[in-house]
């Protein structure tokens, strides 16, 4: 048995192999609610063999999505309309899991196929909101800089989204820390110019995401694995880096956290990403061996034998896949086949299987 397709233990629960799907944007609920679409979209990916099922990032409150279109849990009809799919995924032997998020001052944007611009109250946008009162390009409002008051509530917001979460169905839980979001802007200098507490030095700036981290693993169940998404680093000079990353982690485990999704990029339109197959490998690889901590590598991850490498050098413990799943929700069986794996297809599916 190939590592790709050795089950993985995290906490009390077991994902049938490491082939992890990403939390990828799907723009196409309705007030935050899941539509057949994300039925269809997640469902499939669980017939498809992956292992862990994420729903994409999902806010916690409506001034914190992309877009008007993105998904939401801030109350108890959302969390039941998460239900049937959760179980569904299940039902196929994969784990449920689900991306909470802050859009931050990246919120209220159209949908990518709209075009990139920001959405207008009168079509029902509204105005973000960021640590320091900073926009990401000219294209994008001023956010409102958030006051302590906010920062409060904002941390009730993920702590009841947890718990709605666990009530779902979810098994696994990721906090979405990455890609210019509110987490990450906290964190990196380019977006956060705080003068109090949570600004200033690196200990400043950790100090929100870390808060809300710790009020997240208070209630969500003790024997389900909590998982975080992290830029490792900004890709622009004076911004966000690795060995920030690896003291980030460093602090996330002593909360909890059980792995650390290592992407990269998002906080500044000035970034230059030497983009390349498996250009991100190298950070979940420092991460893991510098934090102590299990990692999930991501980006440019397309072939078995790619996925294979990487877990057998000890460069991360699973792989997250997206766009090689968009192109193929059932790339697990496929690559399963290809490294000479014998794994258990639908049964629906079996006059279909290569032998």
């Amino acid at each position: 048995m190939s590592l790709l397709f050795t089950p993985l233990a995290l906490r009390d629960v077991e994902f049938r192999n490491r082939v992890f799907v990403s939390p990828m944007c799907q723009y196409s609920s309705a007030d935050g609610l899941p539509t057949d679409w994300h039925m269809v979209h997640l469902g499939s990916r669980a017939v498809g063999g992956a292992a862990l099922v994420m729903v994409e990032a999902t806010a916690v409150c409506p001034e914190g999505r992309i877009s008007p279109q993105d998904s939401g849990l801030w109350s108890p009809a959302h969390a039941a309309a998460f239900e049937r799919i959760t179980a569904f995924i299940a039902a196929q032997g994969a784990v449920p899991g689900i991306q909470l998020a802050h859009a931050g001052r990246k919120a209220s944007n159209a949908a990518p196929w709209h075009g990139r611009r920001q959405v207008a109250e009168a079509e029902g946008g509204w105005q973000p909101v960021a640590p320091s009162p900073i926009r990401f390009d000219d294209n994008m409002a001023t956010p409102r800089e958030l006051a302590r008051a906010d920062l409060a509530a904002l941390v009730d917001r993920f702590r009841d989204a947890a718990r709605w979460s666990a009530g779902s169905g979810f098994r696994a839980l990721e906090l979405h820390m990455a890609h210019g979001y509110l987490m990450h802007e906290f964190l990196s200098p380019l977006s956060n110019a705080r003068g109090d507490e949570y600004g200033g030095g690196l200990e400043g700036r950790m100090r929100y995401p870390l808060e809300i981290a710790a009020a997240v693993r208070e209630v969500w169940p003790a024997e389900l694995p909590l998982l975080v998404r992290i830029s490792a680093t900004d890709w622009v000079e004076g911004g966000w880096d690795l060995g920030q990353s690896i003291e980030l982690a460093r602090r996330l485990r002593a909360l909890g956290v059980d792995l650390i999704d290592c992407s990269s990029g998002g906080s500044s339109p000035a970034q230059v990403v030497p983009e390349a197959p498996g250009y991100q490998v190298p950070f979940a690889d420092a991460i893991r061996r510098e934090a102590g901590i299990a990692t999930g590598a991501v980006g440019f991850i397309t072939s078995p034998t790619q996925a294979e490498t990487i877990l057998t050098t000890g460069q991360a413990d699973v792989v997250f896949l997206a766009r090689e799943l968009l192109r193929d929700p059932y790339w697990p069986l496929r690559a399963a086949h290809e490294l000479g794996d014998d794994i258990a297809w639908p049964v629906q599916y079996q006059r279909a299987r290569k032998r």
